[in-house]
Protein backbone atom coordinates (compact mmCIF):
# COMPACT_ATOMS: atom_id res chain seq x y z
CA UNK A 1 0.00 0.00 0.00
CA UNK A 2 1.42 3.44 -0.91
CA UNK A 3 2.37 5.78 1.91
CA UNK A 4 1.14 9.35 2.17
CA UNK A 5 4.18 11.55 1.62
CA UNK A 6 2.73 14.65 3.29
CA UNK A 7 2.39 12.98 6.71
CA UNK A 8 5.23 12.54 9.17
CA UNK A 9 5.69 9.54 11.50
CA UNK A 10 3.23 11.04 14.00
CA UNK A 11 0.60 11.65 11.31
CA UNK A 12 1.06 15.43 11.19
CA UNK A 13 1.00 17.24 7.86
CA UNK A 14 4.38 18.39 6.58
CA UNK A 15 6.03 19.62 3.41
CA UNK A 16 7.93 16.88 1.61
CA UNK A 17 11.71 17.41 1.58
CA UNK A 18 12.78 17.44 -2.08
CA UNK A 19 16.34 18.59 -1.38
CA UNK A 20 17.95 15.38 -2.61
CA UNK A 21 15.58 14.71 -5.52
CA UNK A 22 16.95 15.14 -9.02
CA UNK A 23 15.60 17.93 -11.18
CA UNK A 24 13.93 16.24 -14.15
CA UNK A 25 11.52 17.27 -16.88
CA UNK A 26 8.03 16.95 -15.44
CA UNK A 27 4.67 17.58 -17.05
CA UNK A 28 1.00 17.27 -16.20
CA UNK A 29 -2.26 17.67 -18.12
CA UNK A 30 -5.69 18.12 -16.51
CA UNK A 31 -9.23 18.83 -17.63
CA UNK A 32 -12.52 20.15 -16.31
CA UNK A 33 -15.95 21.05 -17.66
CA UNK A 34 -18.45 23.83 -17.13
CA UNK A 35 -21.91 22.55 -18.04
CA UNK A 36 -24.47 25.24 -18.87
CA UNK A 37 -27.69 26.03 -20.69
CA UNK A 38 -27.42 26.16 -24.50
CA UNK A 39 -28.37 29.87 -24.40
CA UNK A 40 -25.44 30.61 -22.09
CA UNK A 41 -23.08 28.82 -24.45
CA UNK A 42 -24.49 30.91 -27.30
CA UNK A 43 -23.70 34.11 -25.36
CA UNK A 44 -20.10 32.98 -25.00
CA UNK A 45 -19.80 31.82 -28.63
CA UNK A 46 -21.17 35.09 -30.00
CA UNK A 47 -19.18 37.29 -27.61
CA UNK A 48 -22.31 38.73 -26.00
CA UNK A 49 -21.38 38.18 -22.34
CA UNK A 50 -21.70 41.46 -20.45
CA UNK A 51 -18.34 41.03 -18.69
CA UNK A 52 -16.43 40.59 -21.97
CA UNK A 53 -14.17 37.88 -23.42
CA UNK A 54 -15.13 34.85 -21.33
CA UNK A 55 -12.69 32.33 -22.80
CA UNK A 56 -9.74 34.73 -22.97
CA UNK A 57 -10.26 35.79 -19.38
CA UNK A 58 -10.60 32.16 -18.23
CA UNK A 59 -7.35 31.19 -20.03
CA UNK A 60 -5.46 34.03 -18.37
CA UNK A 61 -6.94 33.22 -14.94
CA UNK A 62 -5.89 29.59 -15.30
CA UNK A 63 -2.33 30.53 -16.21
CA UNK A 64 -2.10 32.94 -13.29
CA UNK A 65 -3.52 30.32 -10.91
CA UNK A 66 -0.97 27.68 -11.96
CA UNK A 67 1.82 30.11 -11.12
CA UNK A 68 0.36 30.74 -7.64
CA UNK A 69 -0.60 27.19 -6.69
CA UNK A 70 1.88 27.15 -3.80
CA UNK A 71 -0.01 30.10 -2.28
CA UNK A 72 -3.36 28.31 -2.51
CA UNK A 73 -2.65 24.66 -1.69
CA UNK A 74 -0.92 24.01 1.63
CA UNK A 75 2.36 22.07 1.40
CA UNK A 76 2.88 22.68 -2.35
CA UNK A 77 6.38 23.79 -3.28
CA UNK A 78 6.85 27.06 -5.19
CA UNK A 79 8.02 26.08 -8.67
CA UNK A 80 9.63 27.92 -11.56
CA UNK A 81 7.17 26.76 -14.22
CA UNK A 82 8.53 26.62 -17.76
CA UNK A 83 5.19 26.23 -19.54
CA UNK A 84 1.54 26.75 -18.73
CA UNK A 85 -1.04 26.34 -21.49
CA UNK A 86 -4.75 26.59 -20.82
CA UNK A 87 -7.33 25.92 -23.53
CA UNK A 88 -11.06 26.59 -23.32
CA UNK A 89 -13.17 24.98 -26.02
CA UNK A 90 -16.86 25.25 -26.73
CA UNK A 91 -18.57 21.87 -26.42
CA UNK A 92 -22.04 21.91 -28.01
CA UNK A 93 -22.76 18.33 -26.90
CA UNK A 94 -22.24 19.14 -23.20
CA UNK A 95 -23.38 21.99 -23.65
CA UNK A 96 -20.62 24.02 -22.08
CA UNK A 97 -16.91 24.69 -21.97
CA UNK A 98 -14.17 22.04 -21.85
CA UNK A 99 -11.02 23.37 -20.15
CA UNK A 100 -7.62 21.69 -20.40
CA UNK A 101 -4.31 22.74 -18.91
CA UNK A 102 -0.77 21.57 -19.57
CA UNK A 103 2.03 22.51 -17.18
CA UNK A 104 5.77 21.78 -17.43
CA UNK A 105 8.75 22.29 -15.16
CA UNK A 106 12.37 21.22 -14.85
CA UNK A 107 12.49 20.46 -11.14
CA UNK A 108 12.50 18.06 -8.20
CA UNK A 109 8.73 17.75 -7.83
CA UNK A 110 5.74 17.33 -10.13
CA UNK A 111 3.19 19.80 -11.47
CA UNK A 112 -0.07 17.87 -11.10
CA UNK A 113 -1.45 20.36 -8.58
CA UNK A 114 -0.55 23.28 -10.85
CA UNK A 115 -2.44 21.72 -13.78
CA UNK A 116 -5.47 20.93 -11.60
CA UNK A 117 -5.44 24.43 -10.10
CA UNK A 118 -5.24 26.02 -13.55
CA UNK A 119 -8.28 24.03 -14.72
CA UNK A 120 -10.26 24.71 -11.55
CA UNK A 121 -9.71 28.46 -11.61
CA UNK A 122 -10.37 28.70 -15.36
CA UNK A 123 -13.68 26.86 -14.85
CA UNK A 124 -14.62 29.12 -11.94
CA UNK A 125 -13.78 32.15 -14.07
CA UNK A 126 -16.15 30.95 -16.81
CA UNK A 127 -18.83 30.61 -14.13
CA UNK A 128 -18.13 34.10 -12.78
CA UNK A 129 -18.17 35.70 -16.22
CA UNK A 130 -21.65 34.42 -17.14
CA UNK A 131 -23.33 33.66 -13.80
CA UNK A 132 -25.82 36.49 -14.35
CA UNK A 133 -27.20 34.51 -17.29
CA UNK A 134 -27.06 31.02 -15.75
CA UNK A 135 -26.59 30.42 -12.02
CA UNK A 136 -27.28 26.71 -12.53
CA UNK A 137 -23.98 26.02 -14.30
CA UNK A 138 -21.96 23.10 -12.96
CA UNK A 139 -18.20 22.71 -12.71
CA UNK A 140 -17.60 19.01 -13.27
CA UNK A 141 -15.02 16.37 -13.97
CA UNK A 142 -11.89 18.16 -12.81
CA UNK A 143 -9.23 15.46 -13.08
CA UNK A 144 -5.66 14.66 -13.94
CA UNK A 145 -5.26 13.19 -17.42
CA UNK A 146 -1.49 12.66 -17.63
CA UNK A 147 1.66 13.14 -15.64
CA UNK A 148 5.25 12.38 -16.54
CA UNK A 149 8.67 12.69 -14.94
CA UNK A 150 10.13 11.87 -11.60
CA UNK A 151 10.61 8.52 -9.92
CA UNK A 152 7.08 7.29 -10.67
CA UNK A 153 7.39 7.96 -14.41
CA UNK A 154 4.35 8.26 -16.67
CA UNK A 155 0.75 7.98 -15.50
CA UNK A 156 -2.30 8.18 -17.79
CA UNK A 157 -5.96 8.38 -16.78
CA UNK A 158 -8.20 5.53 -17.84
CA UNK A 159 -11.05 6.23 -20.23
Amino acid sequence: MPTLTHLDAAGAANMVDVTDKAATDRAARAEGLVAMNPETLRLIREGDAKKGDVLGTARLAGIMAAKRTHELIPLCHPLLLTKVRVECELDEALPGIRVTAEVRVQGPTGVEMEALTAVSVACLTVYDMVKAADRGMRVEGVRLLHKSGGRSGVWEAGA
